[in-house]
């Protein structure tokens, strides 16, 4: 059975080169990096899966529809 998950490997991965590329430079601000480009991705693309239903698409991430309201108003995403 295999530990991680194909996406966890990926955000490794990413991790560990924005830390080679920080070339010094103290690193800030990383979880909320990670969410915003993870986040995004991920609402868009499963609202994109439910043909744009919210209800649907809240289902498959198992939120709440107002929970997926307010994220894709805080993160600029188009109903």
């Amino acid at each position: 059975m295999r530990q991680t998950s194909e996406i966890a490997d990926c955000i490794h991965r990413s991790l560990e080169r924005y830390f080679k590329d920080l070339d010094g430079e103290k690193p800030r601000r990383i979880y909320d990096m990670v969410l915003k480009n993870v986040e995004k991705p991920m609402l868009e693309l499963v609202l994109d899966r439910a043909d744009g239903n919210q209800t649907v698409a809240a289902q498959m991430l198992g939120i709440n529809r107002n929970t997926l309201r307010k994220k894709m108003h805080a993160l600029k995403i188009r109903p």
